[in-house]
């Protein structure tokens, strides 16, 4: 059986951006202590069970991916070096696009069927999407926690 594959959309589902998405900060970023902050002062954050969820993930030896639609990747990209959680995912697909665009990549990357794939997003349009495709997709309401992951691991 192939590997599970488990793929994180990252506004509003891994991270809150000052409550905007993280193409709507304002770089410079700045770390002070463990915390994240644009320009203006915004404080981006993981929601409070994202790091221990994805350290899990790793103990049982489960890929991991990236899903992310944004206009400004580079920003995606260094705010996940800043928040420590950058080198967890084999694969990122971090730009302008669809979902499906983005698990298709990833898919003829790792190999994994969309069947043995996890996919977390904050949007139902991309729920709808990613399901057509024959992946088990999870809609988060409110950021990614303990509930909403261990509920829809099978």
């Amino acid at each position: 059986m192939a590997e599970r594959l488990i793929v994180f959309d990252l506004d509003f589902t891994l991270w809150d951006c000052g409550g905007t998405w993280c193409d709507c900060t304002r770089p410079p970023y700045r770390k002070k202590d463990s915390r994240v902050f644009d320009s203006r002062g915004s404080e981006i954050t993981l929601y409070p069970d994202v790091r221990e969820i994805l350290e899990y993930c790793r103990e049982q030896g489960w890929s991991l991916a990236l899903a992310s639609r944004t206009d400004e990747p580079a920003w995606a990209r260094e705010l996940l070096e800043l928040l420590g959680i950058d080198r967890l995912f084999a694969h990122r697909e971090i730009y302008p696009g669809g979902k499906v665009t983005h698990l298709t990549r990833i898919r003829r990357l790792s190999g994994v069927p969309f069947e043995r794939m996890i996919f977390f997003d904050d949007e139902m349009r991309n729920i709808r999407d990613t399901e057509a495709l024959g992946v088990n997709a999870v809609y988060v309401d409110r950021g990614l926690d303990w509930n909403v992951f261990r509920d829809n691991l099978d």
